[in-house]
Formats: structure tokens, sequence, C-alpha cells
């Protein structure tokens, strides 16, 4: 069989693995840190435990596909179940918004807490339905960088309907003619954090969005987020990948045109099929050490990053669920600390994750595990140190006037990731969550493809290129990278 190299076990690189196996390479994945999964690992403190990054799970059909890929039953490997309810929203005035999975109660309850229509509601979901639609063919399931890929009527048809993805507004501009009503608009905004972008910079293009979690749904996995990893490195075991742990690559091997391995520690690994899971800034600046980077993409904004703390708290509150929003009141300040300040907002908006309130293993009884996040500007060298400080204050400050409960008082463990240290666990280059940014009208072309042009069998998958950040597009990037590969 011939031999394939993967750089990194996280998400998109174990996709990748599987797929390739099915098609009949020997696939070994080197990854630095003893566990797999990237971002999607878990934090263990004092009998509770933590979903370390992504905490919301759309789309399974990209997880489920892999397993019957490899002729497997997807429910002997993972089950989820469909959230009911997707998230709630706290806002200052003390009105709190249920985002209901059934579009028309969700519509409903829009039109009961705000001065917003239940019709404006179901109009702007049906424009997101409609984006969708023109754009998965041609941004999401295919590369966008081999002229192939537009030569079908589905690509065409989606380039004549281009003007419906509504490019040329920002996301905010967009939402802001939709509603009149302050908390609709900053509930529709915040769909641009699910990629690290910013809603007042970001094309309206974006308002895909909202599609993917209202239409496909939300779900939470049995076991937590950490299930969707562990599940899939069984399935690649049992198709024949080798994974290889603390094993970082220190080189990517090349002979002119050709890769021809990698280096690990002092050993030359001979393969001429290697795709990099690891951040394509690292991939070119540490393990490219002869070739030219692409210094137009490299150089690209970045995402932003996360402020995340884990706190266990030693009491259960019914008014939480899954998924909890404590929106900032001037959400355009906050944006504008993020992206022009490079600092964090005085009033952060707080996403708050309870896992234990589906799996209650996950945390003692009586007590409840906090997956605390506000966005952050990704590392440019700030006072981290200061500002993580201050947030804590202003975050636990924000939390224990709406629940109206002192909530340091219910703190019995912490553990904080900021963007160093997710720059050093995942190298992800500044801590950026997703990559690059998509505050520019052309971010689907500007990100890096799923291939060097310059070096035959090396491939790229993963958050930092082509189709971009979260779990979804990660896998698809290994999809996409799969159908490259003959």
């Amino acid at each position: 069989m011939p031999d394939a190299i993967i750089i990194g076990a996280g998400i998109a690189g174990i996709a990748s693995s599987i797929r390739l196996a099915v098609k009949g390479f020997s696939v070994t994945v080197f990854e630095a840190n003893e566990y797999a999964g990237g971002k999607l690992a878990q934090i263990e403190n004092s009998g509770f435990r933590f979903d370390a990054g992504p905490s919301l799970f759309t789309m399974p059909q990209y997880v489920d596909e892999l397993f019957k890929l490899a002729g497997k039953n997807p429910s002997d490997y993972f089950q989820y179940e469909k959230l009911e309810e997707i998230c709630r929203y706290f806002y200052e005035d003390g009105t709190r918004i249920s985002a209901w999975s059934d579009k028309y109660k969700f519509a409903e309850e829009i039109e009961k807490k705000t001065s917003d229509s239940s019709s404006a509601v179901l109009k702007q979901l049906e424009k997101s339905a409609e984006i969708y639609d023109i754009t998965n063919h041609i941004f999401l399931e295919k590369s966008l960088h081999k002229l192939s890929g537009y030569l079908n009527l589905k690509t065409l048809n989606s380039i004549f309907r281009f003007p419906a993805i509504d490019p040329f507004r920002t996301m905010a501009e967009a939402n802001s003619t939709q509603f009149s009503d302050s908390k609709t608009v900053r509930l529709f905004n915040r769909y641009a954090t699910y990629n690290g972008s910013d809603p007042y910079q970001a094309p309206a293009t974006l308002n895909i969005i909202p599609h993917l979690e209202q239409h496909f749904g939300a779900y939470f996995p049995h076991g937590g987020m950490i299930s969707i990893t562990r599940s899939l490195v069984q399935l690649a075991m049992d198709v024949g990948v080798k994974f290889i742990y603390n094993s970082p690559v220190k080189e990517i091997i090349c002979e002119g045109s050709q890769v021809k391995g990698v280096k690990v520690g002092d050993k030359i690994y001979h393969s001429n099929l290697v795709i990099s899971n690891m951040d394509v800034w690292f991939t070119y600046k540490h393990l490219l050490k002869n070739e030219i980077s692409p210094s137009g993409v490299l150089n690209q904004e970045r995402s932003s990053s996360a402020l995340i703390f884990y706190w266990g708290i030693k009491k259960q509150f019914s008014e939480l669920d899954l998924h909890t929003i404590f929106f900032s009141e001037d959400y355009k300040q906050e944006f504008e600390d993020i992206w022009k300040n490079n600092t964090i907002s005085s009033d952060p908006t707080v996403y708050l994750n309870i896992s234990s309130k589906y799996n209650k293993k996950d945390s003692p009884e009586g007590c409840e595990n906090w997956f605390v996040m506000i966005n952050v500007p990704s590392n440019k060298g700030q006072d981290w140190d200061t500002l993580i400080s201050r947030a804590r204050e202003n975050i636990l400050n924000k939390i224990s006037a709406n629940l109206k409960t002192d909530i340091r008082s219910l703190i019995v463990c912490e553990d904080i990731l900021d963007p160093r240290s997710i720059e050093s666990k995942t190298s992800s280059y500044q801590g950026s969550l997703y990559g690059t940014s998509s505050n520019n009208k052309f971010a689907a072309f500007l990100r890096h493809s799923n291939f060097s042009g310059k070096v035959k069998g090396l491939y790229f998958a993963g958050g930092s290129v082509h189709p971009g950040g979260g779990i979804p597009l990660a896998l698809l990037s290994a999809k996409i990278v799969s159908g490259l590969i003959k």
C-alpha cells in the first residue's frame, strides 16, 4: 500500500487519515501532544470535566459520513441528541430569549420578547437558507483553487446568483435593516463570532450561519464534545491508521518539487504524500524551511481568539441551559475593542457552556461545570496577565448581577485558557481560533488552498485553510483533500 503521513491529530487530521485509509493508503499520524483532538480536547479538575475547546456541535452528518464511508454503523461508535432549545440569551434589562430549534417557535419567541415580528425572523432564516443554497456547492464542498471545481452547472448557477449572497453589506448593516430591536440585531450579529469575525466588518454572506444551526440543528454528543475525538480516533485505528504521539514534526522533506516525507526527532519518515493539519502559518515558518512562504496569505488578519475560564461551581442554576449568552449592552464597542484596540472590552459578551446539564458525570452531585468564554483579540504581545485579571472581575460581576448570586463564593476550582496557551498547545498562530478572519468580503477566496501549488504531494487540512474553522468546516477540508488525492 502507498504510504501517507499526516502532521497533527486535530479533527481534520483524524478525518483525513480515515478517508485515506479507506482509499487503501497506509496512514501514519504524528501528533506533538500526548493526546489527539487539537482544540477538541478536555480538562479535568477536582471531579469536574470540561470540554476544553469547541462546545457547539452542529451538522453531525459530516461525522456520521466518516463511519459510513468506512462501512461502519455510526451509532456503534458515537451517539448524540438534538437540542430542543439551542441557546438561552440574557440581556441587561432582564429580557431572556430562548432560541428554540423549531423556527416558528423561535420566531414567536422573538416577537414576544422584542419589538420585531415573527415574520421578520422567518424572512431572515429564509435568506440564510438561500445563501447556503448558493454557496454550499462552491465554497464549502470544493477547492476554490482548481479550475475543474467551477466547470459544472451547479457552480455556474451559484456564480450567476452571487449578488444574492449579500457580499457588499456588512453583517451588522444587513441585520439592522432587517430588524429594529437591538436585542434581535445582537442575537443575529453574534453568528459572526462562530468563525472569529467582526459583524461590523464581515460581509452579510455570514448570515448563512443561522441556517446551519437552525435548519440542521444543534446537538449534544453523549459523553461531551471529547466523544467526537475519541470515536473518530477509534474508527481511524479500526481502519488501520497508526497514531504516534509526543512526536512533533521538525521538517517536511522536499526534493525539488516533490514532497519526500517528514523529519521527526532525528529520524526521516519517507512518503510522497504529506497532509499538514498544523496551522498553515506554522507549517511554512517551521516545517517548510527551504520553501518560499506565500506572504500574502500568511500576513492576512487572523481571527479572534478566546479567553476561557473553567470553573467548578458548587451550585446548580435552573435558569441556565447547556448554552447561555449574557450580552453586552454596547455590542459595537465590544468589537471595536477587540479589532481596533486589540484589547478586551470592559463589558464583554459572555458565553457559558454547562455540559453537566446533559451529562451528570461531568460534575459532582449538586454542582455544575462552567465553561465561561469571551471573545478576545489574537495575541500581539498584549499584557495578558493584566487583561485576564480585569476580564475575570468583569465577567464575575456580569454573571452575578444577572443571576442575583455572588458567583465568586461558588468557585471551587479554576483553569484558564488564553491566546498564549491556545497558541502553545494547538500551534494556532497568535492563538487565533479559526485561522484568518472573515472580515474581508473576499475572505473565502483568500484562504490558503488545500494543496501546494509548488510541492507535489503536499496538502493542507484544518481550520487555517479552505473552507475555514470550526468542526464542520474542518471536516469538509479533509473531504476536499481526499477528493484531490487520486
